[in-house]
């Protein structure tokens, strides 16, 4: 319970997006005040406070280069908006989501076996919305589509048709990485707790168990994905999976694959879920360019709209929370007035189309180019950071696991930030999913690999020093940590090299 307890606030947050939606907003979005995001700003202080206590030097000159891009950014927008006051909100969702939310699973995160603890958070959080999901399709009490209240949302409602699919999608990346990684580790860990999920690989036993829990998972997981009818989030998915099946390995990607999709033929193909409509959602995907549906022809629109934002003010963008205020003068008059959202236990009602459903886009109409170039080259040197570990890892069987689903959740988020942007109580989920990707690809103490530390949980482990060599040539070169705990416990100033 000693070492679990800095990693509570984090469960916390994933534990309360299974809670029941709070509804739409006033405005008829979905809304971003929730339970899970109060849990959230908890987790932030909780981590000041550890920090503080500790003493230690949180961040090394690299993580707080990384983190730290987003927060120029943001806040050159929000001060040459025309209304500073408005973006205020913006602000703190940004910092929120790509920088505070990463930043305190950085610190608060200590080993291989926290990180995989939060991941087996994230897939048991899949496992119930897409049971939610599951049977709101079964029994017709899902989101309206195509005439049939038959989509699967899970608890977040038809006003964030995302929210489910996106859950979902993290927990079958997850359960993929830690599925392929499982057993890579040659007794690394002999004196952690293997097998269980959450727990290190104890050798070849525990990593068997764990690729065999991970499967079983994963299967389970395809049909409410499937079910959600996201394209965006069927092609992320796809991505993020085959370059995990890739990076992985031959021999053990075709093993995998082989596993999980005779999985899931039996429970999507066998029982015939949902295989009409699926059929024909799959293949609106090749029509979106000659014959687009209506959200596709409203995308089609929003994304012009956004370009012709960025040509009125390239440098720094109209404002935050400004593209709904500047949305109808760039329009063309194809845009409808809102999307119906219908189903799942709410009453019919238009909902307004307040974002391009483009993150990219979306940044560049709303901050410019010194925004895009920061949010976007923080996710970029993310991504590089931790696919630099990955052959490291797999050469010393070490946190293969780790790094396979760092880096799929990492390909995912870039791959869907495509179709969709932040918005809606499941956004929280994606600061936790950059959090474990910042940790594998920025933590690191006193020049050992992350997540490398010792697990034995018999004596304590020595402090970390930081010195010239571990801070990449730091000014003092004699800052050492002090916050060390029972042994597997590094101090919070755990940095790149």
């Amino acid at each position: 319970m000693r070492r679990v307890a800095p990693l509570l606030p984090v469960l916390v947050v994933v534990a309360l997006l299974a809670a029941p939606g709070t509804g739409p907003a006033a405005d008829g979005s979905a809304g971003s005040g929730t339970a899970a995001d109060a849990a959230s700003g908890l987790l932030v202080v909780f981590c000041l406070v550890r920090v503080v206590r500790e003493r230690a030097r949180p961040l090394t000159r690299t993580a707080a280069l990384v983190l730290g891009l987003p927060v120029f950014g943001v806040c050159t927008a929000a001060i040459t908006s025309s209304d500073p006051a408005s973006s205020l909100p913006g602000v703190a969702r940004y910092l929120q989501i790509f920088v505070l939310v990463p930043g305190a699973l950085l610190l608060l995160i200590r080993h291989r076996r926290d990180f995989r603890l939060v991941a087996w958070s994230m897939v048991a959080l899949a496992l119930v919305q897409g049971l939610i999901g599951v049977v709101q399709y079964l029994t017709g009490t899902g989101a309206s589509y195509m005439g049939e209240d038959v989509r699967a949302v899970g608890t977040f409602g038809p006003t964030d048709v995302m929210g489910m699919a996106t859950v979902v999608s993290y927990g079958l990346v997850v359960a993929v990485g830690l599925a392929l990684g499982a057993g890579a580790e040659r007794g690394a860990e002999r004196g952690a707790p293997g097998g269980a999920p959450g727990g290190a690989p104890g050798g070849a036993g525990g990593g068997n168990r764990q690729r065999a829990v991970a499967l079983g998972c994963a299967a389970l997981l395809f049909p409410p994905l499937v079910l959600s009818f996201s394209r965006g989030a069927w092609i992320a998915t796809l991505v993020a999976l085959t370059l995990q099946l890739a990076l992985s390995g031959l021999r053990r990607a075709v093993r995998v694959a082989l596993v999980a999709a005779a999985l899931g033929v039996v429970l999507v193909g066998g029982l015939g879920i949902g295989s009409q409509l699926v059929s024909d959602r799959l293949g609106s995907i090749t029509e979106v360019a000659e014959a687009p549906d209506r959200s596709v022809t409203d995308r089609y629109t929003m994304w012009a709209a956004a370009a012709g934002m960025w040509r009125t003010d390239p440098v720094t963008g109209v404002g935050l929370k400004a593209f709904p205020a500047y949305r109808d003068s760039h329009s063309s008059i194809a845009l409808s007035s809102g999307s119906d959202t219908a189903g799942a236990g709410t009453v019919f009602r238009r909902q307004p189309l307040l974002s391009p459903h483009n993150m990219y886009l979306l940044i560049l109409s709303e901050q410019g180019l010194v925004g895009l170039l920061a949010l976007a080259g923080s996710w970029a040197a993310l991504l590089v950071l931790a696919l630099r570990r990955l052959p490291g890892a797999r050469r010393g069987r070490t946190g293969a696991d780790c790094a396979l689903v760092a880096a799929g959740l990492l390909i995912w988020q870039l791959v869907d930030f495509g179709y969709a942007d932040i918005g809606g109580p499941s956004t929280v989920l994606t600061a936790v999913a950059l959090g474990l990707a910042a940790w594998w690809a920025l933590g690191r103490a006193a020049g050992t690999p992350a997540g490398n530390h010792p697990a034995s949980t018999s004596a304590p482990c020595d402090p970390p020093r930081w010195d010239r060599r571990a801070d990449g040539g730091g000014a003092d070169g004699a800052h050492r940590g002090s916050g060390q705990g029972a042994c597997g416990g590094s101090d919070l100033g755990a940095g790149p090299a």
